[in-house]
């Protein structure tokens, strides 16, 4: 399991279980769908951080220089200003768990590639930051 981050929490109860992801947090939830062959931009946010949870199998997920081939039902953790991508690498949809914890707005997207020429952001790009401390 890929996990970076403190706040998820698992509670036991007598029919099971349940995880935790948020409690009294400025957050954001979906759950992102990505079709066999596409991607989402390389990108980086200013103003949140991102937790994922993955749904399904045959997910690729770039972060900063490296590449993870995740299993379902890892989390993976994304610090604001961190690149990321998400790829769906199988014949089938790859879905996601996204929290996002902060301020939430789709233009805090700076994008840095698009496959589907959307505009790039290259303006305040982050430092080649070392993710260590992340993965």
């Amino acid at each position: 399991m890929i996990d970076h981050t403190q706040q998820t929490r698992v509670v036991e109860r007598p029919w099971g279980k349940f995880e935790q992801y948020t409690q009294n947090m400025l957050s954001t939830v979906k759950v992102i769908t990505v079709q066999p062959g596409g991607a989402l931009s390389l990108q980086y946010h200013h103003l949140r951080d991102e937790l994922w949870v993955v749904l399904d199998a045959r997910a690729k997920i770039e972060l900063g220089h490296r590449v993870i081939q995740p299993q379902i039902g890892d989390r993976i953790f994304i610090p604001r200003m961190t690149t990321h991508r998400l790829s769906a690498t199988g014949d089938r949809p790859v879905r996601i768990l996204e929290i996002s914890f902060g301020e939430f707005e789709e233009n805090d997207i700076v994008r840095l590639e698009d496959i589907y020429g959307r505009a790039i952001s290259v303006d305040d790009a982050p430092s080649t930051q070392s993710l260590d401390s992340v993965l």
